[in-house]
């Protein structure tokens, strides 16, 4: 799905920005243009960094050995 109209940046787009260490707006605004522009697309853009930040937070907790 398309995030950023103004500069064709897609959800997917995104994502991999993030997989290759983008963990900031200004970081994604550097590499994709999002929300350089008109600025509609920062929060959805923002929505999509958080719930990949919160995932990597949550990972760690679900891989711990439950000893009994």
């Amino acid at each position: 799905m398309y995030v950023c109209v103004c500069h064709a940046v897609t959800d997917s787009q995104i994502r991999n920005a993030i997989c290759e260490g983008a963990c900031s707006m200004r970081e994604l605004r550097q590499r994709l243009g999002v929300a350089s522009e008109c600025g509609r697309c920062s929060h959805c853009a923002l929505g999509i960094l958080r719930g990949h930040q919160q995932s990597t937070i949550q990972s760690p907790a679900e891989n711990t050995a439950v000893f009994g």
